[in-house]
């Protein structure tokens, strides 16, 4: 795949990672509003399994993971299984979480995971200073009230933790740039395929016979984790860790406008307080190593 990786990588250094990232944060949860929708029609695991199956399906011709398997070494072998099984996990955990809590309640859990990966990478007053303003907008913007169901926030939790586990992956994945890091994904994500596969078959299977229904699925999945994962990937070649996870403070924001557009729930001024705080706070981070 050298045309693709080379095209991966010149649209890494050409388009600022910021803007990757924006991609990235309206698609994270502009997929996931749809993929509520279809709950009721095809069932938590069926969408959990289409969102998997229709994205390793879309990468596999452009990233042939069977030879990304075959060349790469013992050690990458073993972070691109535990990509794979983090990816397979969290999103699943993250459909059980949103099928019985708010999504501003889950948003907010999963936030809060990030913050470490943030802090660890805090060198200056001036990125403290930024963390602290961007975790106010987060409080200001979103309610976060204990939800009478422990099972709900049980795999709210889980997702928040596992996807501190995908930053960390996914970083070690685009060391050695977006081509070689959009590979690897590939590489995930069939093994998040071949995980997933005997959970969610049965439900999804259900949906097999309208054909709304799976093209629907196949759009929760190309908007879920085909457009916001290779984008992750062109942001992480060139952002800090630290930096990228900081920059995470902006999903709620994201989430907030995208509930506004999708589900005409009109944001607040108290909302949109939330929203300046974190822009703020985004605005004055600088990234280690510049002046």
């Amino acid at each position: 795949m050298p045309s693709s990786t080379g095209a991966l990588n010149r649209a890494a250094e050409t388009v600022p990672p910021h803007a990757w990232f924006g991609v990235s944060a309206v698609f994270h949860y502009l997929g996931p509003s749809f993929a509520v929708l279809l709950f009721p029609a095809v069932g938590v695991l069926g969408v959990a399994w289409f969102r998997i199956a229709s994205a390793a399906l879309i990468f596999a011709p452009f990233t042939r993971p069977w030879r990304t398997f075959r060349e790469v070494d013992a050690r990458t072998r073993l972070l691109l299984v535990g990509l794979g099984a983090c990816l397979a996990v969290m999103n699943t955990a993250f459909y059980l979480a949103l099928d019985r809590l708010p999504m501003s309640l889950v948003a907010a859990m999963e936030f809060v995971g990030t913050l470490g990966v943030a802090l660890y990478g805090l060198r200056t007053r001036r990125n403290l200073a930024a963390l602290a303003l961007a975790l106010t907008g987060v409080f200001v913007l979103i309610d976060v009230t204990w939800a009478n169901d422990p099972l709900g926030l049980f795999w709210a939790a889980l997702n928040g933790a596992l996807f501190v586990g995908y930053i960390v992956l996914g970083h070690a994945a685009a060391r050695s740039g977006a081509g070689a890091g959009v590979e690897r994904l590939g590489a995930a994500m069939a093994v998040a395929f071949l995980i997933l596969m005997p959970i969610g078959f049965a439900e999804a299977a259900r949906a097999f016979g309208t054909v709304e229904l799976v093209l629907a699925g196949i759009g929760v999945g190309v908007c879920s984790s085909v457009i916001p994962y290779i984008s992750d990937q062109l942001a992480m070649s060139r952002l800090p860790r630290a930096t990228f996870a900081l920059f995470l403070a902006l999903l709620p924001a994201t989430a907030t406008v995208i509930a506004a557009v999708v589900l005409a729930q009109v944001p607040t001024v108290r909302d949109v307080f939330g929203v300046a705080l974190v822009m703020a706070g985004i605005a004055i981070h600088r990234p280690p190593g510049t002046g």
